[in-house]
């Protein structure tokens, strides 16, 4: 007896023309795979993983990444096999070696003892990361504090944060901090968020921020950025479309979390993955639309291997859904360039 349950089909909509039910699957209508789009790798990852693999075929094995170059298993363990090694403390790294700081971004502190140590530095913090870095720094010389919005212990918020050393930067994570925070003076404030949040839950929390001091400073252009906000769109537009929704993204990524989240508060059952191994056959029970996306840290190919378990269970068509092409592309730090 076959115990593997089948993806149950319950709308009214005709099969693809052409379609074939698999070995064990659907014996009326197929199951759909909606695939959102955008979705997994953002320009800020490409370019972070591009960096510690073009470090390794220039200056060869090995090169050192403080943290995970981006929040994702796959890749992390990818460049592990290819010769990088991933450190917390510069303490781990040996004199002279080749260092790369993370898409994330790292502190001040952590700049300046990187240099003095002597390490040959490539930073792969994502652009976008940056400029909020050079804001801070920026309104920091004009006297400005800084209430941050973002979540405690996250890498990123910690780069930020370690931007300044003197206590100048709040951090909320919810509206209930809002009202927590002490700032020494009101006059000159500015807003500053992660890049990786939820567009409405950091647009609650502003709303609040600038209830309370209403002369605060917004970002000339927000600081969460256009990958975070796509995948985001794409999910709110995917959401009453599907009976489930599966976001391939690993535990520590904030951009995924935010997307698993976002379709539960929609009504959707929702789950995260890190690869196709985790889905379990019980939770595709009764459903016949299945939602797919990928978190901003997420290669393709682990998209493509969950399709291939959904479609084991079942399913036998997949649909992409209409959306944004993304086409912005950052450049490299100087020093990569690879020999002919």
């Amino acid at each position: 007896m076959n115990k593997t349950p089948t993806l149950v089909a319950a709308r009214t909509a005709l099969p693809p023309e052409g379609a074939v039910a698999s070995p064990g699957g659907l014996s009326a209508q197929p199951a759909v795979i909606l695939l959102a789009e955008p979705r997994g790798f953002c320009a800020g990852v490409d370019r972070a993983i591009e960096i510690v693999e073009r470090a390794l075929q220039k200056f060869g094995r090995p090169i050192y990444v403080r943290h995970e170059i981006v929040h994702n298993t796959y890749v992390v363990n990818d460049l592990k096999a290819k010769g990088a090694i991933f450190i917390e403390a510069l303490d781990d790294v040996p004199a002279g070696a080749t260092l790369v700081f993370s898409a994330h971004g790292v502190s001040r502190a952590i700049q300046v003892e990187a240099q003095v140590r002597g390490f040959q530095i490539f930073d792969a913090t994502c652009p976008l990361v940056s400029k909020v870095h050079v804001e801070v720094a920026k309104l920091h010389k004009e006297g400005y504090e800084f209430i941050m919005i973002g979540h405690k212990g996250h890498p990123e918020v910690e780069g930020t944060m370690g931007q300044l050393d003197d206590g100048s930067i709040h951090l909320v994570e919810d509206v209930a901090d809002v009202a927590r925070i002490a700032p020494r003076q009101t006059v000159k404030l500015a807003l500053v968020t992660q890049t990786t949040l939820s567009v409405d839950d950091a647009a609650d929390i502003s709303a609040a921020v600038v209830a309370r001091f209403p002369s605060v400073q917004s970002p000339k252009q927000q600081d969460i950025c256009y990958a975070t906000q796509n995948r985001q769109d794409a999910v709110k537009i995917m959401s009453p479309q599907v009976d489930i929704m599966i976001v391939v993204g690993s535990p520590t990524s904030s951009n995924s979390n935010r997307l698993a989240e976002l379709a539960r508060k929609l009504g959707v059952e929702s789950y995260m993955v890190d690869n196709a191994a985790e889905l379990q056959t019980a939770w595709f029970e009764g459903k016949s639309q299945v939602g797919l996306t990928a978190g901003a840290s997420a290669p393709e190919i682990l998209v493509q291997q969950v399709i291939d378990r959904i479609r084991a269970m079942g399913a036998v068509s997949v649909r992409k859904m209409d959306g944004i092409e993304e086409t912005i592309k950052f450049p490299l730090p100087k020093g990569l360039k690879l020999d002919a």
